[in-house]
This record gives structure tokens, sequence and C-alpha cells, in this order.
């Protein structure tokens, strides 16, 4: 072969020997000829001065674009090509296999492009003996439409909606069996979000579990489980309760299970609440004595009167339970008052909560203080519990705070 001059143009002003260039032919080549022409070769020694030098490596400091890292992961098929895999499949052009179905149709495939689409069907094909060249595969109890949406699916990831929503059951047993987790994702999918009802629920939650497909399994059991009522009553869970009454037990389990769970929630939401409340009311309770409120306040601070907005949402109340406070005759006497006693019990959780008790304005703020010691053991768990129960909820509300903590 000539080699290429560097001064020569690359096209060629003739068009004649343009035309020429491009007479490409298939001609038989002689196994022999090629065998000599390979055994008189020998490898072109080039000048190492006409070599150029390689650029430099890439540093460590240079930055990786955006189209760089996704190439990897990238993946762009034209229609033309998927369409041209689908035609392979609906001609059956050279075709090499058949798939035999339940009415004895036979489907034409191609040995390669299932072997590479299964591992499993490949295990089959590698094992089968095949007779005037071509393999046979039966796949019995499902129907020749679904086997047809199968084939064409492994050829060219291509799907009929109206098919796939009419075989989408056949289709994931079929995926599931023959190992090819694109279509069972695909059937998981359309499963999850178009055809659950609470009439066919179970019959999924069933083949979900036995074709391992989790997602698909926890989407049906949470359905089971919002509406527990309906489902149990349908024909579904009827057949389900004869055939498989372990599962039957299970589900009531998760169902029973799931209720406790949400009681739980709904408790500690109410308990938060209220420990939210007690520190509304430490925050209502300490403006109260320190800055005054409408008409109720310190002797040294002068009160805007009763139209003035509060900024805190419990301020009313705190106000009523320090009015009712101050004239009660029962609080000093055994048995007391109940609003006594929750004022009572607010000024000492107060103090536990404050850290500057000598300079605190709050009433027997220092008092409580002193008396702490005094407690028993069991009653001083009880308030610090109390303590850390009302911060913490202090802390889960975060931003939403109306005012910062002044107990922090």
């Amino acid at each position: 072969m000539a080699s290429l001059d560097i001064d020569t143009p690359w096209i060629c002003t003739s068009s004649e020997s343009f035309d020429d260039s491009l007479n490409i032919h298939i001609e038989e080549v002689d196994p022999t000829d090629t065998l000599e022409a390979l055994d008189n070769w020998k490898p072109v020694e080039h000048s190492s001065r006409n070599i150029p030098k390689p650029p430099p490596l890439p540093t460590k400091t240079s930055k990786t674009t955006k189209i760089q890292r996704c190439l990897p992961g990238s993946c762009s098929i034209p229609k033309e090509t998927m369409g041209l895999w689908d035609t392979l499949f609906k001609e059956g052009h050279a075709a090499d296999v058949q798939i035999i179905t339940e009415n004895k149709s036979i489907i034409p495939a191609h040995y390669s492009v299932l072997c590479v689409a299964s591992p499993v069907l490949r295990n089959f094909l590698q094992q089968s003996k095949p007779r005037n060249g071509i393999r046979y595969i039966k796949i019995p109890g499902v129907p020749y439409d679904a086997i047809y949406v199968f084939v064409r699916f492994l050829y060219s990831s291509c799907y009929d909606d109206g098919e796939m929503k009419k075989f989408v059951l056949h289709l994931l047993v079929l995926s599931h069996s023959y190992s090819v987790p694109s279509l069972k994702k695909v059937c998981v999918k359309l499963l999850e979000e178009q055809w659950l009802n609470t009439e066919n629920v179970i019959d999924v939650f069933q083949l979900a579990r036995d074709c391992d497909a989790p997602r698909l399994s926890i989407a049906c059991l949470r359905m089971i489980v919002k509406d527990f009522k309906t489902i149990s009553l349908t024909e579904g869970w009827k057949v389900m309760r004869r055939a498989n009454p372990r599962l039957e037990q299970e589900l009531l389990e998760s169902v029973v299970e799931a209720d406790s769970r949400k009681q739980e929630r709904l408790r500690k939401i109410e308990e938060k609440k209220i420990y939210l409340q007690l520190y509304e009311a430490m925050e209502a309770l300490l403006h109260i004595c320190k800055e005054g409120c409408r008409t109720i306040g310190p002797r040294d601070k002068v009160l805007k009167g009763s139209q003035v907005s509060c900024n805190f949402p419990a301020c009313k109340g705190i106000e009523t339970l320090v009015r009712h406070f101050a004239n009660c005759n029962k609080r000093v006497r055994p048995g007391g008052c109940s609003q006594c006693k929750r004022m009572w019990q607010l000024l000492e959780l107060h103090s536990r909560m404050c850290s500057e008790p000598d300079h605190c304005k709050v009433p027997l703020c220092r008092h409580f203080k002193m008396k702490m010691p005094q407690h028993s053991r069991k009653d001083e768990a009880k308030w610090k519990l109390l303590v850390s129960k009302v911060i913490s909820a202090k802390h889960a509300w975060g931003p939403f705070m109306i005012k910062p903590s002044a107990f922090s």
C-alpha cells in the first residue's frame, strides 16, 4: 500500500479519481494467501524523531466538566435503532429459535438475542440440542399475547401501553422467572401507580411475595393496613384466608402493629403539645413578672392598657391564673384549690428552669431553689424529667417559637 503524501490535498480535484476511490467491493479471499501474507509480515520501523511528544498528563487541580461526569452513565438510543430491533423480532429474519406457547402457536426468535437478554434462557438454550438448526422452547401456562409482548421487550425494550396493562401480571411472572430486571421494574411501577385497588391488592400482594418484588409488597401492605375494613370483606381476602391462613395471621399482626404505632405516635404528639404549652406558660409568666402585660405586671412598670395586643399565646391564661392566685383564700388550706395548685407547680417549674434566681422577678423563684434539696429522690427525678421534656419540646419546635427562650 502506497504511503500518503503530506503535501497532497485530501480531496482530489478530479471528480473521476474521487469516484474511483469509493469503488468498494467484496471479493472471495483464498485462506492460503492470507496465511502466507501473515507469515511474511514484518513491523515497519519508524524513526523516533518524527513521533511527536504526547501531551502532559492532567494535574489533580484540573476540573472535570459536567459532560465528562455524565458520559459513563449516559445512554442515548435512537428510535431508528429500537425500531430496527423491533422489526427484526416481528419479521423473524434468520430466526434459529422457536418458542411454543400454550395453544401450540409459534413465536420465532434468535438464539443470540435471547441469550444476551436472559441468563435463564441462555442456560436452557445452551443445554438444548438443535434439530435441523432450530432450537425449541415451550412456555406453558401463559397466553400467547403475553409471551409475544415479553419476547418483543427482550429485543427492543418496547411495549404497547394497552398490552402492558392487560398482561402486567403475566409479564411480572415472566420477568421474574427468566430474570429480566428491566421488565420487572416496568411491571412493578405500573402495578403501583395504576393497577392497585382494594379488590385486587390481596392477589397482587401474594404475587409480589412469590416474585420477589419487595417494593410492590410494601405498597400492597400499606394499602391493606390503611383500608383494612374494606379489604377484609373482599373475595380475594376470603380466598387467601382459606388457602393461606398463615399469611392471614401475618397480615392481621401487621395491622395491629401499625395501629399500635399510630396510637403511640398520636400519644407522643399530644405529649409534645402539653410540654410546649408548659414552656409557653413559662415564657408568659416571665413576661408578666418582668415586663408586664396589659393591666397586670410589676409595680415599677407603666402599663399601656388592655387594648395593646400581646405576642405570647399563653399570656391571657396565665394572667387569669395569677389574678386568681393573688385573691384566692383556699390556697393555704389543706386540700387547697386546683387552680392555685396549678399556679404553684408553674412557679416551681420556672424556678427549676431559671438560671438567675437571685435577680429573677418571678415570685418564689429563689424560695423553690432553696427547697430543692429537701425533696425525695423520686420527686426530684420526676421534676428533672419534666424539665428535660419541656426543654426538648422547645428545641423540637425550633424556629417556630414566637419568642426566644429565656431559660436556656
